[in-house]
């Protein structure tokens, strides 16, 4: 081969490039050792995360603290879910670190609404100060990888409170510096709600009947909750194996087209 040709021949040929995990945030080399703990369990969100958790074979342990025994608890392996139940929301923080195994991954589904807390004062207090109050016992117990079900307006700058609340619960759970952080940002979240005002249950109704004709007309917008619940637990299991994108090793928002691919893996 010639100087020339073997110039040549360097720069046509490329060598094969391959996608770098990141470092594992668990010692364990057993796919389906994942410890998670789990608040807001009994809600519209919540309740499918914790059947996802259930269902899931790479999640060996699910602990729940929540103010009600979760619907899928008498069904549920005893070996796989522990239920703490008070309606004394002071006591969930000691719980939550006393909690052995250390759970590697802390999911929150944790929300009120203005009308049962009393008022937006008393919903940020319960809303942003649980929330805040218990990332923060996780973060000291030692646990990896937050998971928290926000919502598409969050922004702490906002001049609707309750968007500004879910900005501000974003940004002081990222502050505590867990090693990875995943924020899930539905817009209008369809399905069965306990409690749901007339708007919002036209908003659905809307939401479902475009999904019935092309599910592209809907996903961008507005999200089923079983959906977000599957992907809370695919991308908090992510996160914790190190199988993050790129850019998003600390901070990983996902909206609401990502929540779908993510719940379909």
């Amino acid at each position: 081969m010639t100087k020339g040709s073997a110039v040549a021949f360097a720069f046509a040929f490329k060598a094969p490039s391959f996608t770098q995990r990141r470092p594992a945030l668990t010692d364990n080399p057993i796919a389906n050792m994942a410890n998670v703990a789990l608040i807001g369990s009994t809600g519209m969100v919540g309740s499918h995360i914790l059947s996802s958790l259930l269902s899931n074979p790479a999640v060996s342990r699910v602990d729940t603290i929540s103010r009600r025994t979760p619907n899928v608890a008498a069904e549920a392996p005893q070996s796989k879910l522990t239920t703490f139940v008070s309606g004394d929301t002071a006591t969930w923080a000691a719980q939550l670190q006393a909690l052995t195994p250390t759970p590697g991954i802390f999911i929150s589904s944790f929300a009120t609404t203005r009308a049962a807390a009393g008022g937006f004062d008393n919903q940020y207090k319960i809303e942003h100060g649980l929330n805040v109050e218990l990332a923060r016992a996780a973060k000291e117990a030692g646990s990896k990888v937050y998971v928290l079900i926000s919502s598409a307006n969050a922004n702490k700058t906002s001049n609707i409170a309750y968007s500004r609340m879910k900005g501000e619960i974003e940004e002081d759970v990222k502050a505590l510096g867990f090693d990875r952080t995943v924020i899930l940002r539905p817009g209008l979240i369809t399905g069965t709600r306990e409690e749901s005002r007339p708007l919002e249950a036209g908003a659905r109704f809307i939401a479902g009947w475009m999904g019935k004709v092309h599910s592209g007309l809907k996903d961008g917008w507005a999200q089923d909750a079983d959906a977000i619940g599957k992907a809370a637990v695919v991308a908090g299991l992510k996160a914790l194996e190190g199988d993050v994108p790129s850019g998003k090793e600390k901070v990983w928002n996902v909206d609401g087209a990502e929540i779908i691919s993510l719940a379909k893996e």
